[in-house]
């Protein structure tokens, strides 16, 4: 892959898609393309058409999507669908037609079976119902990843898809109504510690669930690291799972960002509300196999994201979905 090569960088001011143009940065890359939302709605498929045709990128990786927790899937379906597919098939279709060789779609570990054996396997795709809660943003991506397979088996090109395992780091969103559950425990369990230190009183923190189900955890670098990886090598397969092939158990993750955090009051679990796939764990021997794996554990992790967040408070409240 030639430094100069256009690059467009769908999504490139979200958590992941600025991950990815700082590394590409970092590596020396130096034709890197981003458009915001509001220059290009990826939505629209007649501007993303012009772009293409404007722009003639060489590579697209797709980081654009609709995202966010149980909460926020569960609350507007529609959206999490509709969009996603637009804005995946607008991004795969015009690459296609104006022959872009190389394409990275990233997705999400949920496109895999609600009960699929553990640690899931890429074949496991499409062998059983998905998790409920999330179904309507899963079944996008799929599309996305089957898009790239028949473009790959009928003309032959480039394209791969990366299925990440659930991603937090630095730019991620912190806001409590739309975010996911390690930034939303990161939030909670710091304004707790705030009121403690403003009354003397013990804060506790109320969490969803039970905090039995397990997760597995990637910072968003590592994410970075596995899309430049396969920008510059020809994956011989065109769906990984991108991954730490370890997991914990919701409590254990609340009670390692409350230590990071320094919260001391009580942890109170709602188990009235859902807890979603009871486990959720990566194989991740195939992208390993060919080369890569990641290096930043939880803990660094998570310091160095409540580092970010402690710097950039002032940009939570403008958050939106």
């Amino acid at each position: 892959m030639n430094k100069n090569t256009k690059i467009y960088i769908a999504g490139h001011r979200g958590m992941v898609g600025s991950a990815i143009c700082r590394k590409l940065e970092k590596e020396g890359y130096t034709n890197l393309i981003g458009k915001t939302s509001s220059e290009l709605d990826l939505r629209n498929q007649q501007a993303v058409k012009d772009f293409f045709e404007t722009e003639k990128p060489e590579v697209v990786i797709d980081a654009a999507a609709r995202v966010g927790g149980i909460l926020a899937n569960n609350d507007y379906p529609y959206q999490f669908l509709m969009e996603n597919m637009q804005i995946q098939n607008n991004l795969i279709d015009f690459s296609h037609k104006t022959d872009v060789k190389k394409f990275i779609f990233l997705g999400s570990s949920c496109i895999y079976p609600k009960h699929a054996p553990q640690p899931l396997k890429e074949e496991y795709l499409l062998t059983d119902s998905l998790e409920p809660t999330n179904e309507w943003y899963a079944i996008a991506k799929i599309a996305g990843v089957k898009a790239c397979e028949a473009i790959r088996k009928q003309f032959g090109k480039d394209y791969v898809s990366l299925m990440p395992t659930n991603l937090y780091g630095t730019h991620d969103n912190f806001d409590l109504q739309t975010s996911h559950v390690l930034p939303a425990m990161i939030r909670k369990f710091h304004e707790a510690k705030l009121k403690m230190e403003e009354t003397g009183d013990s804060e506790p923190v109320e969490l969803w669930g039970s905090g039995s189900p397990m997760r597995e955890f990637l910072f968003v670098d590592d994410l970075a690291d596995a899309v430049c990886f396969a920008l510059e090598n020809k994956l011989p397969e065109n769906l990984y799972n991108i991954g730490t092939g370890k997991d914990l158990t919701i409590k254990e993750l609340a009670e390692t960002i409350q230590k990071i955090v320094g919260h001391t009051g009580e942890i109170v679990w709602d188990s009235s509300k859902p807890d979603g796939t009871p486990r959720k764990l990566m194989n991740v021997d195939k992208l390993k196999g060919a080369g890569w794996k990641y290096s930043v554990n939880l803990e660094q992790g998570i310091q160095r994201t409540y580092e970010w967040f402690l710097s950039n408070q002032d940009k939570f409240k403008e958050v939106k979905l």
